[in-house]
């Protein structure tokens, strides 16, 4: 067991120091631990499906740049490992001789352990060194043999993690997209016809278009850190799948649209031509009323009635003929607008009633005021009572002649109410009797 020491030079100099023999033994023992371990690793690599099938495909772009470094480095990393089996083969070698080295022996052992004496083909293309060959200690091997390692498992696992992950989303998005253009080539999405049709065709060709690059170049398609470091520190770039997922997810609503107005097309055309049909009904009582109003009340202002609503039946027809030839495309937008122009017309053609017929609904409202105030005056008994027989038979006249001057009749109806409430005064000391609203008169 010597001690460590320096060993004299032919020039009798000291040159290297000498290891004791315990150390010797623990340097032995760490390097076999090493040795095992890294070929367990390099072994692993050379198994690793992603190298497998970074070594059959058609690489592209980065991938392709950086995994001919990295096919470099896995050669020399298998070169570097056979040198570094050779050098603990000797050192082990030179260990067994004796039981208890001598200093030769040990000073031999450090040149091994420690000095620079593993002769290694040049890495150039990895090291940028413009050495044909270099010398390394072994730590100095194995510093350089993790790094390359570490290097290469990213390559490896980055593109093992974006083809596990992407093309079996992207197959399953076609496989999806695919059923969404059958389906709406069923209900006349194509296209040049429509829009979702472009957009079919737009999407086809980018996830087409995905996955060749994703397959060819798969280190583009990374984002983050390597997976082979801390967790969660990178994942597969997704960015342009989300996008043509959400494209395709906005296509399926549109043609589930277009789906409706198929299952519902001839209920949504039935009401359609009922409310058109009651809006032209009437207009044709408004045109009628209107008419009736000019030979019957003078003096008054009628509005006109416009014509049926010819534009809205021939838009109908056409939506029929697109439910014939299953256009349900161009159907749905045209339904839409449909139902709510048939609407506004049907309120406008109550309205035009309305306002045509209010002079009639005023002659009407006189007539009835005129008798209730006739039947008042018989039950007090003043039926006969000249004056009263005379007003009321000229507001009778009025409202009964046609032209009726509404404004006429309607002065002549307020004098017969005036005079009867005159007569009726001294009859209003009794109990308190029902009064008309417009006059606050006794009934």
């Amino acid at each position: 067991m010597g001690g460590t020491g320096p060993v004299p030079s032919s020039a009798g100099e000291p040159d290297k120091p000498v290891m004791g023999r315990e150390e010797v033994d623990r340097m032995l023992a760490k390097l076999g631990a090493e040795h095992e371990a890294i070929e367990s690793s390099l072994l692993a690599l050379q198994d690793h499906a992603g190298r497998r099938l970074l070594e059959g495909a058609e690489l592209t772009g980065v991938t392709k740049d950086r995994w001919a470094t990295t096919e470099q480095a896995i050669s020399l990393l298998w070169t570097y490992f056979d040198a570094y089996t050779d050098a603990l083969r000797s050192a082990r070698e030179v260990r067994s001789r004796h039981r208890w080295s001598t200093p030769g022996e040990l000073a031999e052992l450090a040149e091994v352990l420690r000095g620079p004496g593993i002769t290694l083909p040049s890495s150039a293309s990895l090291t940028g060194s413009p050495l044909l060959s270099e010398q390394l200690t072994l730590d100095a091997l194995v510093d350089r043999m993790n790094r390359w390692y570490a290097e290469a498992l990213d390559v490896i696992v980055t593109a093992d993690a974006v083809w596990s992950a992407l093309p079996a989303r992207i197959d399953m998005l076609s496989a999806e997209l695919r059923r969404t253009r059958s389906l709406a080539h069923s209900v006349g999405v194509r296209p040049g016809e429509h829009p979702s049709g472009d957009d079919l065709e737009r999407i086809t060709a980018e996830l087409t278009s995905l996955r060749a690059e994703v397959v060819s170049d798969p280190l583009a398609f990374w984002s983050g850190a390597s997976p082979s470091s801390a967790p969660g520190g990178g994942r597969p770039d997704t960015t342009r799948y989300d996008a043509a997922a959400r494209a395709l997810e906005d296509v399926r609503r549109e043609i589930e649209a277009v789906l409706d107005v198929r299952q519902d097309a001839e209920r949504r055309l039935m009401r359609l031509r009922d409310v058109l049909s009651r809006a032209d009904r009437t207009l044709a009582e408004a045109r009628q009323a209107r008419g009736e109003v000019l030979a019957k009340i003078a003096a008054s202002e009628v509005p006109a009635v416009s014509g049926p609503p010819t534009v809205l039946q021939e838009q109908l027809v056409t939506a029929a003929e697109y439910r014939r030839r299953a256009q349900w495309h161009r159907l749905s937008p045209l339904l839409e607008s449909l139902e709510e122009r048939a609407d506004d017309e049907l309120l406008r053609a109550r309205e035009s009633l309305t306002a045509v017929t209010a002079p009639l609904a005023v002659r009407a409202e006189l007539r009835g005021r005129l008798d209730a105030y006739k039947a008042k005056v018989a039950r007090h008994g003043m039926a006969e009572d000249p004056l009263l027989m005379e007003r009321y038979d000229t507001a009778r006249r009025m409202l009964w002649s046609a032209p009726c001057d509404l404004r006429a009749a309607e002065a002549a109806v307020l004098r017969y109410q005036q005079a009867a409430a005159e007569v009726l005064v001294p009859r209003q000391k009794g109990p308190r009797e029902p009064q008309d609203r417009r006059t606050g008169e006794a009934l």
